[in-house]
């Protein structure tokens, strides 16, 4: 479990589901729509979801393309993060936002795969949280021409390398949206080698 303590609860961590990171994104509805199932079933479960939105030249402020997807509306209570780096922990509040909930889990979701959804991960690990992420909840726009494998083999590398990751007194692992428990005192579904 989480090295952090005095933290035993869980976040959905949803990470840059804008309209301009998604637009050409991967099975974007199926993600989108598992996105929104899971955000429900956080809700009712009394879970917190925290949401991190990103910055930047191609996403100014307060534009169309820098606002989440009509789809995901994100309750006035509910943190909102603002980033302009990979790692959704750097140079941003989530840390203390997460410090002041108790949260010590991470259940991550979002956009890209092969960007800031994999340096939150590893930002999360590192700073002592497990970190699960959902492995038919996270996509990428096509790069292949600037040399990257095609959007569904960055995906399933990232669910590959991410279910196996372990760090010293931390969960990490992959888990399907179907399977993602919320319950206190689990590890939010997360599977490892072997499960």
């Amino acid at each position: 479990m989480t090295t952090l303590t005095d933290r035993p609860n869980t976040a959905l961590l949803v990470v840059d589901v804008q309209n301009g990171v998604v637009a050409e994104a991967h099975d974007r509805e199926k993600v989108v729509a598992n996105i929104g199932t899971l955000v429900d079933r956080a809700r009712a479960a009394g879970v917190e979801v925290v949401w991190v939105q990103h910055n930047s030249e191609e996403l100014p402020r307060d534009s169309e393309s820098w606002r989440y997807v009509p789809e995901l509306v994100r309750r006035e209570a509910e943190p909102l993060v603002q980033k302009e780096y990979g790692d959704s922990f750097e140079d941003t509040e989530l840390e203390p936002v997460l410090a002041a909930r108790g949260v010590g889990r991470l259940v991550v979701v979002g956009a890209q795969s092969d960007a800031c959804i994999r340096a939150t991960l590893h930002g999360a690990i590192t700073r002592g949280y497990d970190a699960a992420l959902v492995s038919d909840a996270h996509t990428t726009e096509d790069l292949s021409a600037y040399g990257a494998p095609s959007p569904d083999q960055v995906i399933a590398h990232t669910n590959l390398y991410w279910r196996y990751h372990r760090a010293p007194g931390r969960t990490a692992g992959t888990v399907e949206t179907a399977d993602v428990d919320f319950a206190p005192g689990t590890a939010a579904g997360a599977a490892g080698p072997g499960e």
